[in-house]
């Protein structure tokens, strides 16, 4: 029974660092690929272009009374013509929706709208006296959760196309136009929506919501988080892309048909992993309903976010995404293994329930093994110290190669200490594997035990002062 189960792990760790390696070589051939496609694209044409399609930007907003006037200055500045921004106040209980009324002179008005998509009562709807915030909209609502919100600013949108974001992200300025771009260029089949790269904003010096310089954070969990964004966003999802697999758009910001959204019934109340939830109920329409559409991803960074930085806060926000995946696999584990859902039935499907669900708890399998076979005094060390510097060696490997395109594409961290921190950082990395098996093993007992909610997730903010979400 040692000897088999010994085995399979084995079997699984290969299989897996090999797709591992499969998915980067993939992303590095498609990044190369665009970005000598889009190397002169230019992008002012398209805020000058009489064709671009107009945009509602819907931000849920709870309790952000310390920051929400400045994210709302900024999405209202982002560099594009044909746009809407709406704020939906989702009860809060502090002063978020009086700082807003404040700043940006608005009044009540009656605002003709449909409940297309189920949400809590949507008690007003507000408008400014100021022209130069003719684009701002603002909603007071029930409070209900950010589904529930995004659901009430699909319902009041006036566009085609929308943009779900988080508010207290900081937006980069062309990033409409950086999303906007692949609806343009659709041709046999429709695009359904849109994500990009979210950065850490830890450290950076922001002002007034936009950030004047940027830095690797100086916090070691915050640059653990860096090194995870960077692996995940270049070198996996760029892949997917590729392949007309990807399951995921980051719910910190990602552009949708507002069409296919309403058809597919909406953000869903019932999980908190609303973000790969809405786009797996999107495809799986799209396929049922045998229409052409495809799911794009482009690797330009859009939007930055805060990462937690103490141990506490980084487990609520791992369990939580751990039975947001639970919860979207058993709600759609239909198309497992389906080759009527082509790619995402047959290989992105099963990617994610085996590597990302099960892997976590095969590795705590594996840690217990281990455990028991040096008790026993039964461990083969010579093998063990091979697999573990093969396992390491590809570890250290995926990670100097997402920083080396890193530095090839965007280059964000300008400083040669930061590069050189980030590889000492991917050096240690592996070493805290058995806190994300943890964080993963949380979150499957939260699931058993039916937790629900987002719980309290504390924030230093970007003036480093700390507020609760």
């Amino acid at each position: 029974m040692e000897f088999i189960l010994g085995q399979f792990i084995f079997i699984f760790t290969i299989v897996l660092l090999l797709s591992y390696l499969m998915l980067g070589t993939y992303s590095a051939i498609s990044l190369n690929k665009y970005f000598k496609k889009n190397s002169f694209v230019n992008y002012n044409q398209l805020v000058l272009s009489p064709l671009s399609p107009n945009v509602t930007i819907i931000a849920p907003a709870y309790n952000e009374g310390k920051t929400i006037v400045d994210n709302v200055r900024t999405l209202l500045s982002l560099y594009y013509n044909q746009f809407e921004v709406i704020i939906v106040n989702d009860g809060s209980t502090d002063d978020s929706l009086q700082k807003v009324i404040e700043a940006y002179s608005l009044v009540r008005v009656n605002y003709f709208f449909d409940y297309q998509m189920p949400c809590e009562r949507i008690r007003a709807v507000y408008r400014s006296e100021n022209p130069s915030y003719s684009r701002l909209t603002v909603i007071d609502k029930v409070n209900g959760g950010k589904s529930d919100s995004l659901n009430a600013g699909i319902n009041v949108s006036r566009s085609n196309l929308i943009v779900t974001i988080d508010t207290d992200s900081i937006i980069e300025n062309e990033s409409l136009l950086r999303l906007v771009k692949p609806f343009l260029e659709e041709k046999e089949k429709k695009v359904i929506g849109t994500g990009g790269v979210i950065r850490i904003v830890n450290s950076c010096e922001v002002v007034r919501g936009h950030i004047k310089k940027v830095n690797l954070p100086k916090a070691f969990l915050p640059r653990l988080q860096v090194l995870e964004y960077t692996r995940a966003f270049l070198l996996g999802r760029m892949a997917w892309s590729q392949l007309d697999g990807l399951m995921l758009i980051s719910g910190a910001m990602g552009m949708f048909d507002k069409e296919t959204v309403i058809k597919a019934g909406g953000y869903s109340t019932k999980t908190v992993g609303e973000d790969m939830e809405l786009v797996l109920r999107m495809r799986r329409y799209m396929n049922e309903n045998k229409q052409k559409y495809e799911v794009t991803y482009i690797p330009d960074p859009l939007c930055w976010t805060e990462a937690p930085s103490d141990v506490k806060t980084l487990a609520r926000q791992r369990s939580r995404w751990t039975r947001g995946l639970i919860q979207s696999l058993y709600t759609h584990r239909k198309m497992f293994l389906n080759p009527r859902y082509k790619v995402l039935g047959m290989m992105s499907f099963p990617y994610w329930l085996f590597f990302e669900w099960l892997a976590p708890l095969l590795a705590l399998a594996g840690f217990i093994y281990t455990g028991y076979l040096i008790y026993n005094n039964m461990m083969n060390w010579p093998f063990y110290l091979l697999l573990f510097a093969f396992v390491y060696s590809v570890a250290l490997m995926l990670s100097t190669w997402s920083i080396l395109y890193e530095e090839i594409t965007f280059h964000k961290y300008r400083h040669k200490r930061d590069v050189v921190k980030l590889f000492l950082t991917a050096m240690i990395e592996p070493f805290f594997y058995p806190f994300h098996t943890y964080f993963a093993l949380k979150g499957n007992i939260d699931v058993i035990f039916n937790k629900k909610g987002w719980g309290k997730q504390q924030r230093k903010g970007f003036g480093q002062k700390t507020k609760k979400k």
